[in-house]
């Protein structure tokens, strides 16, 4: 009985792994690249085409592995995440940058919890559509979803909430970029562009098509969003704690504790590891690589439990939320890069 536990386990695990595999080749589709999507992004995409079609055929004993590709493999892929960063890169963008993502990622996150609840939205999709939002795309949703364990169904709509603004932000931002009326030099436009799209590859996509100068202090910007994840997921640890105390109550001592985002100190870890420069360039090119593959086997395992059903009753107020989030993020970013910037600098 052990034995076929374990082999049911193993066949889940793989079977995310394919999936992660076809994800990476469509990724490669020239399409794909003109669009910037991620194997992350089309690894939901395939989860929840297999979860509306196929699912039902699936043997019960892979279900674990599949769980296991949604927790386990999703938070050790969040620690590997720490590779793609360093300490350096927050003092290569200078104070300025700092401030910008700290008020972004603050107010985006609050107001968008505040408007959920405006809203009568479901607060848990109110918030990983906010965090998403916020810091980074669909990585932030997984990370926020790891340490609040909701339901699968709530993530898949919070990704797919920044996934369609931010792909829409990231051919607006050239285009307007292009015309002038912005009135931003490089560096305001890049702190601009890195400070309010959603996902890393859409700061990539966006900077990319607006020079180098741009593209290489959007994503450094980006990226230190990326690291305000961390405080974010030690609020929501003790958010989540203090919210089972007050439902639940402290029946007993284990009840209402502090459930820390261990995690989340790993990813900083491995951060200040990264920033001593230990390891050759290669080597962490190729961590970041398998980081990827294990985020998209977490995608697509979220995917797979995620019908279009659970859509439909989440509604479109997750889209309405996110496309006030992304308004605010059009707007208020430009303000604070166009005025707040010079200021600081």
């Amino acid at each position: 009985m052990i034995h076929e536990k374990k082999a049911g386990v193993a066949h889940g695990v793989l079977f995310m792994a394919l999936f992660a595999c076809a994800s990476f080749f469509i990724a490669q589709w020239q399409v794909m690249r003109d669009l910037s999507f991620s194997p992350l992004i089309i690894g939901i995409v395939l989860g929840m085409a297999y979860a509306n079609s196929l699912r039902s055929h699936l043997p019960e004993t892979w279900t674990p592995g599949i769980q296991m590709c949604s927790k386990k493999v999703l938070r050790l892929g969040i620690i590997l995440y720490g590779f793609r960063l360093t300490f350096q890169n927050v003092m290569e963008v200078g104070l300025a940058a700092l401030v910008i993502d700290c008020i972004v990622v603050l107010l985006t996150i609050l107001g968008g919890v505040w408007i959920g609840k405006l809203l009568k939205m479901d607060r848990d999709i109110a918030l990983l559509t906010s965090v998403g939002s916020g810091i980074c795309g669909a990585a932030a949703v997984l990370g926020a979803e790891a340490t609040l364990r909701t339901k699968p169904y709530k993530t898949a709509v919070a990704v797919a909430t920044v996934v369609i603004f931010g792909t829409i932000a990231m051919f607006v931002y050239p285009a307007v970029y292009r015309t002038g009326i912005l009135g931003l030099n490089p560096q305001e436009m890049g702190i601009y562009a890195g400070s309010t799209l959603h996902e890393v590859a859409h700061a990539v996509g966006a900077g990319n098509a607006m020079g180098e100068e741009i593209s290489n202090i959007a994503i450094i910007v980006k990226m230190i969003r990326v690291m305000l994840l961390v405080p974010v997921l030690l609020v929501l640890g003790w958010w989540a704690a203090s919210r089972m105390r007050r439902e639940e109550g402290p029946a007993d001592g284990k009840k209402g504790k502090v459930a820390v985002p261990w995690f989340a100190v790993g990813f900083l870890v491995v951060i200040a590891f990264n920033s001593l420069g230990l390891l050759p360039e290669g080597v962490v090119a190729w961590i970041n690589e398998f980081d990827t593959f294990l985020l998209t086997m977490a995608m697509a395992a979220l995917g797979a439990e995620t019908s279009f059903d659970k859509f439909k009753k989440a509604g479109p107020k997750p889209f309405l939320l996110a496309a006030i989030l992304w308004i605010w993020l059009l707007g208020g970013g430009y303000l604070m890069a166009r005025y707040l910037v010079p200021v600081i600098v």
